[in-house]
């Protein structure tokens, strides 16, 4: 009986073995043959063909085509084959890996591919630069191919205006406009602390008083700070971007402006806008044809808008005119002169007689230079009045800053 149990051990230990052989010379495909040819799988990874193999921090940070920028593409070799890309990690992204499965022999199918990008990394680019980005396409757990693309990474600066594919229409992208204001910018709650230093306004109550003049005191407050801070008219709006069917802006953020004191219409725009929203208010960036300016709502509704022009801020320089203030506190005539068409000749006569003090009088030019920021653009508004509410007139957009914050999220 033991004999009998010995054998047939024996015997199941040589199945064993034999079928295990056989599946380590069919796993190891001695032959190295694959079995799926990359020309019938045809695998393709490429870039949204707007882009022209250009990738815009802006638009990844902003959280608006991140999950549409690149695509691959495969014909199944086999009836529900499974399909694997991975994307290599580099200094932008993460590993990435997508997973489908292909049902129909010979049919082409193309997915949308979101890759794990690195965004503090994308956060730090303020120069171009390239960035290679690696496919690998595996069917059924065999890699089948491998792509390369070869990206030109923009700066974090450049925001797209439109985009334009080599056959396709345009893609209006002014709307990114809005990633670019930032409410939450840490530094705000002391430039808010600053503002009620200066004594224009003693708290922010947005639209909770329902009086038009408290807004416009509130909005008028921010504009004196402005003006204090010295924030003068600077333009770098040209990019050198080789795409010729880009059409691309440089703005700067909310902290270069405060630090470097320099913004063209859009950086301003961006920069009042962004502390606006911080005190409740509801600001609005008209964009037209080689310009842009600002408006905030006056009452909660919506019913009213009052317009504002930020490069007036540059027509003085407040910094450099309290540097001229002599050891009386008083300026000197030439430095008075340069000023005084903003004044009234009342104005100008209380001050010579010392009835008010420079500060007060700094506080009557800035409100003069407010006003005529507040008529300034107002022809033009009105005469495109119709263009804002038409959706075809790509080169004029009523950017709502809190309507938009629904698919843009600030680039901070």
């Amino acid at each position: 009986m033991v004999r009998i149990h010995q054998s047939k051990a024996r015997h199941c230990a040589i199945i064993c073995i034999c079928c295990l052989c056989c599946l380590f010379f069919i796993g190891c495909n001695t032959t190295g043959k694959k079995q799926f040819d990359p020309q019938t799988v045809n695998f393709k990874a490429e870039a949204l063909p707007f882009l022209a193999d250009q990738l815009y921090p802006s638009l990844l940070l902003a959280k608006i085509q991140a999950d549409s920028t690149f695509s691959v593409s495969v014909t199944s070799p086999a009836n529900n084959a499974v399909l694997r890309v991975v994307i290599d990690s580099s200094a932008l992204n993460f590993v990435t890996i997508l997973q489908e499965i292909l049902p129909t022999r010979g049919q082409t199918y193309t997915f949308p591919i979101a890759i794990k990008w690195k965004y503090d990394q994308l956060r730090q680019i303020r120069q171009h630069s390239p960035l290679d980005l690696t496919f690998q396409c595996f069917i059924n757990d065999e890699q089948v191919d491998i792509k390369n693309l070869h990206i030109d990474v923009r700066s974090i600066n450049e925001c797209p205006l439109s985009l334009r594919s080599p056959d396709g229409p345009i893609v209006d992208t002014r709307f990114l406009f809005a990633a670019y204001v930032n409410e939450e910018h840490p530094a705000i709650p002391q430039i808010l602390t600053d503002i009620l230093d200066q004594g224009i306004v003693s708290r922010f109550t947005g639209y909770q008083s329902g009086r038009t003049q408290d807004v416009t005191e509130q909005a008028f407050a921010v504009w004196y700070y402005a003006l204090n801070r010295g924030i003068t008219y600077s333009s770098i709006s040209c990019t050198p971007n080789p795409n010729p069917r880009a059409n691309v802006q440089h703005i700067r953020f909310f902290d270069e402006v405060l630090n470097t004191r320099q913004a063209n219409c859009v950086d301003a725009c961006v920069f009042f806008a962004s502390i606006l929203r911080k005190i409740g208010l509801r600001p609005v960036i008209f964009v037209e044809p080689c310009h842009a300016y600002l408006g905030y709502y006056t009452d909660k509704k919506k019913n009213n808008i009052a317009l504002l022009e930020t490069t007036i801020t540059s027509w003085v320089n407040f910094p450099q005119l309290r540097k001229k203030i002599d050891d009386s506190g008083r300026l000197p005539e030439n430095e008075l002169d340069k000023i005084s068409k903003y004044l009234s000749e009342q104005q100008l006569a209380l001050y010579n007689s010392g009835r008010i003090d420079t500060e007060q009088l700094l506080i009557l030019v800035a409100r003069a230079l407010f006003d005529k920021a507040t008529e300034y653009d107002r022809e033009t508004y009105n005469n495109n009045r119709d263009n804002f509410s038409n959706p075809s007139s790509i080169g004029y957009q009523q950017l709502d800053i809190q309507t938009l914050r629904q698919q843009v999220q600030p680039i901070n």
